[in-house]
């Protein structure tokens, strides 16, 4: 198993190696959770602490059950009762946490940048769990997984990424991930949200979805981010979905055995037909929510693993 990392603050430092790592691990522990009995010892006597300065609910409770599952003593800090909203800055929230010496840090938080600060202040492995506009690696690994166990494969695919592309975190850590593992990916938007300088990303940019799904193997929805619009980046949400929320007509245009994704919560009606998205032929939004647990735990399997490697290597340090 290649996975050298120290913390999981992205997928733009993971390697293709590293990312088939985490899937493959990730695929035993969807084999452990659908077993009667869920629980192993693998975090046994580690301290796992999620700290979500957004509300979260999925991803939250995702690593929460993660963590037990695997056997760690779990703390959610309620951070609208905590410090933070005293006025108590981010170094100093994390050099208090450090002082606990946990050996997980789980963060959410509405500043990009902001968890790789912490994890510059802390001796514990940190994960980030979305960041402003910047990454949510957690959520790209377990898409990832989603379409390997759906496709077979994660290499050579043609991805269609629909929606609010410029607010969106998950299509930033998504379009690493897929460009690292050779896929055709497609951007689909108006372009109000498309963002600046995408085209690095070697992408195709459509603003008509029909084009943009012709041949699609999987389509890959976005919600619309209204709490990070400060304008008129749609013109209603009745035009919006009539041009770029998904129906059966315009999914259509894309290969018959295509898949459909959506990271949740759904805005129904807006980004995508009700019906469609209940489709247990087509939609694999469901399964996206049970790979999220199994990803979890395994790269806090991972982070723990290297965490313990450079504690004994320390000790040995220490003593010779």
């Amino acid at each position: 198993m290649i996975f050298r990392a120290r913390h999981l603050l992205g997928i733009e430092h993971l390697s293709p190696q590293e990312i088939v790592t985490v899937l493959d691990l990730a695929d035993r522990y969807v084999d452990l959770n659908r077993r009667t009995v869920k629980q192993s010892d693998t975090l046994a006597g580690m301290t796992q602490i999620n700290m979500f300065f957004e509300n979260s609910t999925r991803t939250q409770a995702s690593f929460e059950l993660a963590g037990k599952r695997m056997g760690a003593d779990v703390m959610n800090m309620a951070v609208a009762q905590s410090s933070v909203k005293k006025g108590e800055t981010l170094i100093d929230t994390a050099l208090t946490l450090n002082a606990m010496h946990p050996d997980l840090l789980v963060v959410r938080h509405p500043s990009s940048g902001a968890v790789n600060l912490l994890a510059s202040k802390v001796n514990c492995a940190v994960l980030n769990a979305g960041d402003g506009r910047h990454e949510h690696p957690t959520q790209a690994l377990l898409d990832a997984l989603t379409i390997r166990r759906a496709k077979g494969r994660i290499q050579r695919l043609t991805v269609a990424i629909c929606g609010d592309i410029a607010h969106s975190r998950v299509a930033r850590s998504n379009l690493i991930l897929l460009g690292k593992m050779e896929n055709r990916i497609r951007l689909i938007a108006p372009p109000t949200l498309m963002p600046s300088g995408v085209q690095e990303f070697g992408c195709e940019l459509y603003d008509d979805m029909r084009k943009g799904l012709e041949g699609a193997d999987v389509v890959m929805m976005l919600r619309l981010q209204k709490e990070r619009m400060d304008g008129g980046f749609i013109p209603s949400e009745r035009e919006y979905y009539h041009r770029f929320g998904l129906d059966a007509e315009k999914l259509s245009h894309a290969k018959p055995d295509a898949i459909v994704m959506h990271p949740g919560p759904m805005n129904r009606g807006v980004e995508i037909d009700g019906e469609l998205a209940d489709d247990i032929n087509r939609s694999v939004i469901q399964e996206q929510v049970e790979m999220g647990v199994a990803v979890r735990m395994a790269c806090m399997d991972l982070l723990a693993r290297n965490l313990r490697a450079d504690r004994g290597k320390r000790a040995a340090e220490v003593m010779v």
